[in-house]
């Protein structure tokens, strides 16, 4: 059986992870919540020390922070599943969409906001500290500045509720930004061999600067939050039978090989994706296989 470490490692910030990790969003939508829990548990076992997460990951129902009501929360899920956490063991959440039961869906701006959402991440997690955090932003035309609330970010970290900050769904330029105010430790976009192949430039300039570039959707592509794509290229499915392999595969090997600094994080709620998203770490493409793709 593959392990996640046979996409070999990065530095994400002071840590250092296997390249092939799991991405949580997913295994909300799983009714049965025994095989949620076992997911999570044997990507653990399967060598997978990066989580992603965050508070708003959630099934249909209940309200927000309720804890085992009709609404299954990620978080929740990630502790009851793995806590106490192994040691090694890294869970990157985000901030900036939150959810409120008087509004409903919303987008953090302020620093009482961020805060809420961070002490939020902080109970569902059951962690006094959290590992990573990200400021997930929506992304607009034109110059916009993330200073404000990153800097937010930056003072809870300096109180000791977070160790280390990213940035998602941003352009170079906040990249920038950001690093002018606090460490940047990973960047985390939609991105894909059929999506955004304009973030190249991006995944060069992370890893110039030992930054990791965590990329979601690499295996949805253009389905997006639709799920994992059902329509591939001709050439992603050529070359998955030339290795055996299925289409989700190559294109999470695909992913792997765009760079040393790229983490991936499939995300699924079936223990046998999970097994085969593992084991694409371990397929190695050719330099004409990889041609063919782009």
């Amino acid at each position: 059986m593959s392990s996640a470490a046979a996409a070999g490692t990065w530095k994400l910030g002071d840590v250092t992870v296997n390249r092939m990790g799991f991405g949580s969003m997913r295994i909300t939508a799983n009714p049965d919540r025994s095989v949620a829990i076992q997911v999570l548990r044997r990507a653990v076992e399967l060598g997978v020390n990066h989580l992603d997460t965050a508070a708003f990951y959630a099934s249909p129902g209940g309200t927000l922070g309720v804890g085992d009501g009709p609404k299954r929360y990620a978080n929740e899920l990630i502790r009851e599943a793995l806590a106490p956490y192994p040691e090694g063991l890294v869970i990157t959440t985000k901030v900036g969409p939150g959810e409120d039961p008087e509004r409903g869906f919303y987008q953090a701006t302020t620093a009482a906001e961020l805060r809420t959402q961070v002490e939020t991440n902080l109970r569902q997690l059951g962690v006094d500290c959290l590992d990573v955090v990200n400021l997930r932003i929506i992304k607009k035309p034109g110059a916009d500045s993330i200073a404000d609330r990153f800097g937010a970010l930056a003072d809870l970290r300096d109180a000791g509720l977070i160790r280390q900050l990213g940035v998602s769904n941003v352009r170079a330029d906040h990249v920038d930004e950001a690093r002018t105010i606090a460490p940047v430790v990973c960047v985390q976009n939609s991105y894909a061999v059929d999506l955004r192949r304009d973030e190249d430039a991006l995944i060069r300039l992370c890893a110039d600067r030992g930054i990791a570039y965590v990329p979601f959707f690499a295996i949805a592509g253009e389905s997006r939050e639709g799920g994992a794509a059902a329509d591939h290229s001709d050439a992603v499915q050529a070359i998955a039978t030339t290795h055996g392999v299925t289409p989700a595969q190559v294109r999470l090997a695909w992913t792997l090989h765009q760079s040393p600094n790229v983490l991936a994080i499939p995300g699924t709620g079936n223990p046998a994706h999970l097994e085969e998203n593992i084991a694409a770490g371990a397929l190695r493409l050719t330099k004409e296989e990889l041609a063919t793709l782009d």
